[in-house]
């Protein structure tokens, strides 16, 4: 009778941490086991760490249907020796919770959502992603997921896993297929379900009900690809950490303001709505003074090679709003115009009657002070220029 075939029991016993077994093959820093109940990276969920034979496991992978254990270093024993493994609670935890926290947001895509498909899974150091392949997603927001995945954590639906014919599994439209291309061949595949919330083929580690889950913290709903929905969230610790943390800023900001956290919202609204009327007033001023500095200016034009030139610089204004007033030329008496003036660097703007090209003036400009630009025959401007705007205008006056 030939040798039984190895066998991992995370999946099905995943609160086992310690377990003895015979090793089958020492190759190295490479070990395999009769059985074991290290979780091999698969499935977007990362690989156990811990000890074995007393040496730490950096790495489990599976390979042809068989579980290897990389270890730290050479173990101080040979095939046939029986051997402890010591799984890391915390680690397994986390990873367990955060699978089975997948299944808990996937049941919530599966209402949020008009059409939905299983895209992909990752459990990260401290944030989770799960991705739906949907047409839907323009309208959910992160706090609908929230919500409802907490209240079935609070709810305390039962998880249960059990194995189902792989062709009767695949014929069923409510059970979606989380396996990923890792996944061994089989008759058989393992459904997970939780109540009424969700079921799924899928070969992770999971507890036994949901509210040992503990808190979820949705942290963003995005749009990765075309028809795919990314739902990022936190579990645990991590959550916990991260709701504090927002409590935190969010009772400083009101202190900030004078107000209370619930009425943070409209402070910040009322904030903005004086900050843009003062934006809007600043503006007009601007715009004003600017009417008012070109008035001066017109009154000291010249002429050079039969054009006449209106040249000087202005203050408290964006190139923008310059280009606005110089690009209607109306009553500015010159030829060509050019101002400069500062909005964190150097600016000039150049309007011409069409009969000298702007770009030019501008290319002059750039070549002497550094910076560039450009634009149309009768507007241009250009920016970060290495100079004053007095030293800019000087040189225009005496070119």
């Amino acid at each position: 009778m030939g040798e039984s075939k190895p066998v991992n029991l995370a999946a099905a016993e995943p609160y086992v941490r310690s377990f003895e077994s015979r090793v089958r093959t020492v190759d190295g820093r490479t070990v395999t086991l009769d059985e074991t109940y290290f979780y091999a990276e698969g499935g977007g969920q990362p690989a156990d760490t811990g000890t074995l034979a007393g040496v730490d496991v950096v790495d489990v992978q599976k390979q042809e249907g068989v579980t290897v254990h990389r270890l730290a270093s050479e173990p101080d024993a040979e095939a046939g020796d029986t051997v402890r493994g010591e799984i890391d609670d915390s680690a397994r935890t986390y990873s367990t919770r955060a699978h089975t926290a997948s299944h808990v947001i996937y049941g919530a895509g599966r209402k949020l959502f008009d059409d939905h498909a299983y895209g992909g899974f990752d459990i990260g150091e401290n944030t989770i992603r799960l991705d739906f392949e949907t047409t839907d997603g323009d309208d959910v927001n992160p706090l609908s997921f929230q919500r409802m995945a907490n209240e079935t954590v609070w709810n305390d639906l039962d998880v249960d896993w059990y194995e189902m014919d792989v062709e009767a599994a695949s014929e069923r439209d409510d059970i979606v297929f989380n396996l990923g291309d890792d996944a061994d061949p089989t008759d058989a595949v393992r459904i997970v379900e939780i109540g009424d919330w969700d079921i799924a083929a899928c070969g992770g580690t999971h507890v036994r009900t949901t509210s040992e889950i503990g808190p979820i913290e949705v942290l963003d709903v995005s749009n990765p690809g075309a028809d795919l929905v990314r739902v990022e969230y936190a579990v645990g610790s991590s959550a916990i950490e991260r709701q504090i943390d927002k409590t935190r800023n969010a009772t400083q900001a009101a202190a900030v303001l004078d107000t209370s956290v619930d009425s943070l919202a409209r402070r910040a609204e009322q904030l903005l709505e004086e900050k843009q009327a003062l934006q809007r007033e600043l503006d007009e001023l601007g715009e004003k003074l600017l009417d008012a500095r070109l008035a001066a200016l017109a009154e000291d034009t010249y002429r050079r090679d039969g054009d006449e030139w209106l040249v000087g610089t202005v203050d408290a204004v964006d190139p923008n709003t310059v280009a606005d007033r110089v690009g209607s030329r109306a009553d500015l008496g010159a030829d060509i115009v050019a101002l400069a003036g500062q909005d964190g660097t150097t600016f000039v703007v150049v309007g011409t009657d069409g009969e000298t090209d702007a770009n030019t003036v501008i290319d002059d400009v750039t070549e002497e002070f550094g910076g560039g630009g450009g634009g149309q025959l009768t507007l241009a401007q250009g920016g970060g220029l290495d100079a004053e705007p007095e030293a800019v205008v000087e040189y225009l006056r005496d070119d």
